[in-house]
C-alpha cells in the first residue's frame, strides 16, 4: 500500500507542476499578445495619425536647440547648387511652376520628422510627380542642440552635397528610412552617410565623399538653422502649404494622407498642374567658391 502511495504522489506532482508551468507558458503567451497589440496600436496611430504627433513636436521644440552645432561663421557659406528661396536657403524639389508649394522644416536626427516622411512620402512624391505641388526642403539641427552631437549637421551636409549631384530626393529618402534612435547619434559618422549613399545610384563618387568629409556646406546648413529658429516654428517637422501651417492640424482637422490630398486639391481648383522641371545648374557648392556671404 505505501509503495502505491509514494507512486501516485509522484506521479501526481510532477501533473501539478505541469499544470503550473501550462498556467505560466498561458499568462506569458497572454502577456505577449497584450505587448504586441500595443505595439500595433502605437505603429497605427503612428501612421494614421501621422501629426497627431503634437506631444513629440513639443519635446522637439525650437527653443531647446539654440546650441545645434558650429555658428554662421564656421567657415566659407557654399550653398548646395540649385537652392531658392529667402536666402538660398530651400532645396527645391518638383515643376518650378507647379500651382501650390509645399514648406518643410525638417532635422534628419528628428523623430517625428522620420513618423512623417515614412507616412506620407509616397503621398508627397505623387503630388509633386503630377505636377500638384513644389516641395521646398529646409534643413534644422535642433536634435544636436536638445541631445548633444552633430548628427543633424552632419547629415544635412551630406544632403546638400547630394543636391549638388542631383540626388537631393532620392537620398533624403534614405536617411529618413535608415534613421538611427534619437539617443544614437550615428549620423555624425561620415563614413555611415556615405554607407548609405551607397543606396542611391551614381551617388557614392570621390566629389560626394570629398563634399562630406570636408563638411563643405556645414555653414549653409548653419544660415539654415539659424533660419529655423529665427522664424518662430515651434518645432520639426515645421509643414506649410502655400505659407499655411498643416502640420499637426489645419482648421481642426488632423494632418493624414486623405487630408493632405484634399488640402492639395481645394488650394489646386481651377489651376493647371506644373510642368517645368529645370535640372539644377552647377552651383558655388560643386565648383568650391562662395554663393553667399557668411553674414
Amino acid at each position: 500500500m505505501p509503495p502505491r502511495f509514494v507512486c501516485w504522489c509522484v506521479s501526481q506532482k510532477p501533473e501539478r507542476n505541469r499544470s503550473a508551468r501550462e498556467r505560466l507558458q498561458q499568462e506569458r503567451e497572454m502577456d505577449k499578445a497584450r505587448e504586441k497589440r500595443r505595439r500595433t496600436l502605437i505603429v497605427a496611430g503612428a501612421v494614421v495619425g501621422v501629426l497627431g504627433l503634437a506631444a513629440v513636436v513639443g519635446l522637439i521644440a525650437a527653443n531647446a536647440g539654440k546650441d545645434s552645432g558650429g555658428g554662421s561663421d564656421s567657415g566659407p557659406l557654399l550653398a548646395p547648387a540649385g537652392v531658392q528661396g529667402k536666402d538660398q536657403l530651400a532645396i527645391p524639389v518638383g515643376a518650378s511652376d507647379a500651382p501650390s508649394t509645399l514648406t518643410v522644416w525638417e532635422d534628419f536626427r528628428c523623430p517625428a520628422c522620420a513618423a512623417f516622411e515614412n507616412a506620407a512620402r509616397d503621398t508627397i512624391r505623387e503630388l509633386e510627380q503630377a505636377g500638384k505641388i513644389k516641395v521646398e526642403y529646409h534643413l534644422a539641427t535642433i536634435i544636436d542642440g536638445n541631445m548633444g552631437g552633430t548628427g543633424s549637421l552632419r547629415a544635412a551636409n551630406a544632403a546638400a552635397c547630394a543636391q549638388d549631384a542631383g540626388k537631393f530626393p532620392e537620398y533624403h529618402d534614405v536617411l529618413y528610412m535608415n534613421q538611427p534612435q534619437e539617443t544614437v547619434d550615428a549620423f555624425a559618422d561620415n563614413g555611415k552617410l556615405i554607407e548609405l549613399a551607397g543606396k542611391v545610384e551614381g551617388l557614392d563618387t570621390p566629389e560626394f565623399r570629398s563634399c562630406v568629409n570636408e563638411g563643405r556646406h556645414d555653414a549653409w546648413v548653419n544660415k539654415s538653422n539659424a533660419a529655423f529658429q529665427d522664424g518662430g516654428f515651434r518645432g520639426t517637422p515645421t509643414v506649410l502649404l502655400n505659407g499655411e501651417s498643416i502640420f499637426p492640424a489645419k482648421n481642426g482637422e488632423q494632418m493624414s494622407v486623405p487630408n493632405l490630398k484634399k488640402w492639395v486639391d481645394e488650394a489646386n481648383q481651377g489651376k493647371k498642374p506644373g510642368t517645368e522641371r529645370p535640372s539644377p545648374a552647377p552651383g558655388a557648392g560643386v565648383g568650391g567658391s562662395p554663393s553667399a556671404s557668411a553674414s
